[in-house]
């Protein structure tokens, strides 16, 4: 089984290079964020004829996220169950090969100290009670998406230099860690130590060419699936397309 993660940076700006990537890899599940269109826009029928079916949870313009799978599968959750109508649409859940997806695009906090950094903060604090609340430890559950943070030093191309910055900071990278605690895994990490493998690099500055970037798109695994976990790794190879998205998918393999 494979099940992979994509911030795709719009999904009817990067519609070619998401099929390109199907049609190449043929992953059981893709969980994409940021499709950044509703509902009713987003192209289902092009992944239908790829034998996908879809959940969604879109937004005009901002967030959105979904989940492909090939079989039929079925919606668990749309956002927290405490939303208000409106809310941003960052979270997505299904069910699939017995194991309990949670698709996430957690906020950016745009600066640190800001109103929206503080919103991200609130947001990963109620991740975490969704789980408590939610699910089981010791069940087959897998987390993943754009989480917006670099857990580690190793995760981060220039420790200096993003040192309690956005994406980077202390109580960011604490918040993150109070939902891994819950029960998970980094899946990338049971397979690779090394630093130097990101997910997003800048579109500026020739960020991609030079490898600076950052790990912050994640497949998180509870202690069931962590022997059936067989390999996890970055596909890079999109970001060289042309019009890629800023983001390059994670893919975690199991047996």
């Amino acid at each position: 089984m494979k099940i992979a993660t994509w911030n795709v940076n719009s999904i009817l700006a990067r519609l070619p290079n998401v099929t390109r990537w199907l049609d190449e890899n043929r992953p059981d599940v893709l969980c994409m964020q940021e499709i950044k269109c509703t509902d009713d826009k987003f192209p289902a029928d092009v992944f239908r004829e790829r034998g996908y079916y879809c959940v969604t949870f879109g937004q005009q313009t901002y967030n959105g996220v979904a989940i492909l799978t090939r079989t039929e599968c079925y919606r668990e959750q749309r956002g927290y169950p405490d939303d208000v109508e409106g809310a941003h649409a960052r979270l997505v859940s299904t069910q699939f090969g017995g194991i309990h997806i949670v698709n996430v695009y957690v906020p950016n906090g745009q600066m640190v100290g800001s109103e929206k950094y503080q919103f991200k903060l609130e947001w990963l604090a109620r991740l975490r009670a969704f789980f408590d609340t939610h699910y089981d430890p010791l069940k087959p559950v897998l987390l993943c998406g754009d989480f917006n943070v670099a857990p580690e030093e190793r995760d981060v191309h220039d420790v200096r230099l993003w040192q309690g910055r956005i994406l980077f900071s202390d109580p960011e990278r604490a918040a993150m860690q109070k939902v891994k605690d819950w029960g998970f895994t980094d899946a990338f990490r049971l397979h690779t130590e090394d630093a130097g493998h990101y997910s997003w690099w800048d579109y500026r500055a020739g960020a991609f060419r030079r490898n600076q970037g950052l790990r912050i798109d994640h497949v998180w695994i509870s202690k069931p699936l962590v022997a059936r976990n067989t390999n996890t790794w970055i596909d890079m190879n999109p970001r060289t397309w042309e019009r890629p998205s800023d983001h390059a998918p994670v893919v975690a393999e199991f047996e």
